[in-house]
């Protein structure tokens, strides 16, 4: 299931019924999952990995070193999940430092021309829409959604279920099951759609509502919010905001 036009190094290592599609490019410390596909003038390099059935469209670039001036040439990874999807144009970079890894989990699906810069981390199901841009070091956890055009900051991080609005300027950690937009992005209010769809339990979206008023309580700052949160926890989201707020951050939470 090679193209005869495709140029695949006798190194990589490629499973059963892998499809690589015209002018696809395979370097030699490259692994791709079984029943993957590779549409056409897909180049993937450097020390990657890639899951299995995972679908890849025209013009993806997966594994390319690193844009960071600090690279110079080390051996470090890029690693995508089984299942997910890169549409056209994508572009995730290996990391920077001796087997550092920027990965991608397991059923993600990034639109066209979003970019995945060097360690970065992204959970499962992860969704980027058309242009959304990633800088390096961000941290993106299961369930996230990045609306068209929006850029995150290097190091910020994004918590689970957070949805993030088109074009927005995300410099600052926006905590899980949250609603974010605008630029600079704001706060404004939960991702309720997302969380119904997800199965939430009014329970639990009552308390998500809660502690999103602690958080945004004009007359706390983080640190009192978080206490504050504490002696209100009954449910795992709950738990999961708190341990969100507690966990630590380079960038600061967004307020």
């Amino acid at each position: 299931m090679i193209h005869q036009t495709a140029i695949v190094h006798p190194n990589a290592k490629i499973a059963r019924g892998v499809d690589i599609g015209p002018y696809c490019i395979v370097g030699a410390n490259v692994s791709i999952g079984a029943r993957t596909v590779l549409q056409a003038h897909v180049v993937i390099n450097g020390w990657t990995e890639i899951g299995e059935d995972c679908q890849i469209y025209p013009f993806a670039t997966i594994g390319a070193a690193s844009q960071d001036r600090k690279y110079e040439g080390e051996r470090a990874f890029t690693k995508i999940g089984n299942g997910t999807v890169l549409r056209e144009y994508v572009s995730v970079h290996r990391a920077t430092g001796e087997d550092q890894v920027t990965q991608i989990g397991e059923n993600c699906l990034l639109l066209a021309y979003t970019h995945i810069a060097h360690n970065c981390i992204l959970g499962d199901h992860v969704t980027m829409s058309n242009l959304a841009q990633l800088a390096g070091h961000v941290e993106v956890d299961d369930y996230a959604t990045i609306g068209g055009q929006a850029g995150v900051h290097q190091f910020t991080r994004i918590g689970r279920y957070a949805m993030i609005g088109g074009a927005s300027k995300i410099s600052k950690d926006v905590p899980p099951f949250f609603l974010v937009e605008g630029n600079p992005a704001e706060p404004y209010g939960l991702n309720s759609v997302g969380l119904r769809r997800a199965g939430f339990s009014v329970e639990e979206r009552n308390e998500i509502k809660k502690f999103y008023k602690i958080l945004y309580n004009p007359k706390l700052n983080v640190s009192q919010a978080v206490e504050a949160m504490k002696s209100e926890a009954s449910s795992e989201p709950g738990r999961q905001i708190i341990a969100f707020l507690e966990a630590p951050s380079q960038r600061g939470i967004l307020k």
